[in-house]
């Protein structure tokens, strides 16, 4: 051993830590950038998460050497151990079609490291690293999925990833698909989907384990591409549509990691899938359509199209699956980021204490959550038809427009329901993306990790 090299080196280390001034972060490049010092924040707020997630992914993207082989050393307490190995995942996304990585297909590889301090320093044992790394990959199947454009994710082809996670787990999906769905009663789903090219789908993919003491069901919104239909986009809001399947992809994402973990409990992923499109089947506005609750409703904006399938999702999950808990996800309105913002997903449920838990998990996982009103008897009748049971879209859009969309879902399994229902609006987040690389990595890590840490780690 060079003694005088390494003393070298440590004297180059304490400088650089002594130069970090992290505010929010900072960071000090070492040995002609092969390698990089960087700082998160000692303190954050009480609506921020402990570990600084966003910052973390924000640095790894924009501080990390280039190269095929490269390592991350994490220094944290064990709390933060969780969230901040996800959002190391969530710094390299897999999709990618530039001319450049095709003629270099070549494996790259990235070692993560934690050195935890703190009270709680012991090592991770193999099971809390099969769990990172189960969590790490539900992140990045979620991200390659919204990453991906509609022409190599359409409705086929999502069931081509539900199938595919499916044969991972011994688990047969269910589907309906297309005039099987109309002949149902899923007026939801087949009158989004019905214009477009490829079928829509609802696809099931259950775990019931014995000795089950309840049964849970995730409802994803899997709009494959949003045009908004007859009430059409324009040019600069349609652009990112690919990306209305973000509450179908982190539920996919989010159940793989979950079985994987060894779930004891019934669990159901239910995929609501469809394009909406614009053809000469389209519906309508003034059109009705008949959903799986029963209930009518009258077509005033077929771009309020997620609400549609959600509906008859979370009600195929209470009535067909038995479903004592249903959580539904959804990037459902442009209003949450007004409401919540870009980094807060936004929570509505019927029960203060899952409110409450999807807050804890929020900031424990690294994705954040923040409440929204649920106030049925004031907002509800935003919704009133003289011609239906309801009407699709508020007639106020100053006045709570993404509580009243959620209030929309959650009718459908009626507001006296007896079990829990949650309904979490990502539109923001799942939009949220870095171009600190010069390639865009989608942030649909809300949805899957919330999910996971509400269900996994006792915070319900």
């Amino acid at each position: 051993i060079d003694y005088r090299l390494l003393y070298l080196h440590m004297i180059t280390w304490q400088a650089a830590l002594g130069a970090l001034n992290p505010n929010p972060t900072d960071n000090c490049p070492l040995y002609l950038n092969h390698a990089t010092v960087a700082a998160l924040p000692s303190r954050v707020s009480r609506h921020n998460s402990p570990s600084s997630a966003h910052f973390l992914s924000r640095l790894v993207r924009s501080c990390l050497p280039g190269g095929n082989n490269r390592c991350i050393v994490m220094v944290c307490e064990r709390s933060d151990v969780f969230a901040s190995s996800c959002a190391i995942a969530r710094a390299f996304p897999i999709f990618s079609r530039r001319s450049s990585s095709s003629r270099r297909p070549e494996k790259k590889h990235v070692t993560v490291e934690f050195v935890i301090i703190g009270q709680e320093s012991s090592p991770l044992d193999v099971s809390e690293l099969k769990c990172l790394a189960n969590a790490a990959d539900g992140v990045r199947l979620a991200a390659r999925i919204v990453d991906t454009p509609c022409n190599e994710m359409n409705t086929d082809h999502f069931l081509d990833e539900i199938k595919a996670v499916g044969t991972e787990l011994g688990i047969t999906p269910v589907i309906i698909r297309g005039e099987e769905l109309k002949q149902r009663g899923f007026g939801g789903i087949y009158g989004v989907g019905k214009a477009a090219e490829h079928l829509p789908a609802l696809a099931v993919l259950s775990h019931t384990p014995d000795g089950a003491t309840q049964t849970i069901a995730w409802v994803g919104k899997g709009i494959v591409y949003d045009t908004g239909g007859l009430s059409i986009k324009g040019k600069t809001t349609m652009p990112g549509m690919k990306r209305d399947c973000g509450g179908a992809a982190a539920i996919l994402g989010a159940f793989k990691a979950t079985i994987k973990q060894g779930f004891k409990d019934n669990l159901h992923a239910v995929f609501c899938l469809a394009e909406n499109a614009v053809g000469p089947t389209a519906t309508r506005p003034d059109d009705i359509h008949t959903l799986y609750s029963g209930k009518t409703v009258e077509i005033n904006n077929t771009d309020a199209e997620g609400r549609l399938v959600l509906a008859d999702g979370v009600v195929y999950a209470s009535k067909d699956l038995s479903a004592d808990i249903i959580l539904d996800m959804a990037t459902l309105t442009g209003a949450q980021g007004i409401s919540t913002g870009k980094y807060h997903a936004a929570v509505m449920t019927n029960s203060e204490q899952w409110e409450v838990a999807c807050v804890r998990a929020g900031r424990s996982s690294g994705d954040l959550a923040h409440p929204l009103v649920f106030c049925p008897e004031l907002h509800f009748s935003e919704f009133t038809s003289a011609m239906a049971d309801m009407k699709n879209s508020v007639a106020d859009r100053e006045n709570a427009q993404s509580s009243c969309a959620g209030l929309f879902i959650g009718s459908h399994l009626g507001f006296d329901w007896p079990g829990v229902w949650v309904h979490v609006d990502i539109a923001s987040p799942v939009h949220a993306v870095s171009t600190c690389l010069n390639y865009p990595c989608s942030d649909v890590l809300f949805g899957l990790l919330v999910v996971c840490a509400v269900f996994n780690y006792g915070c319900s």
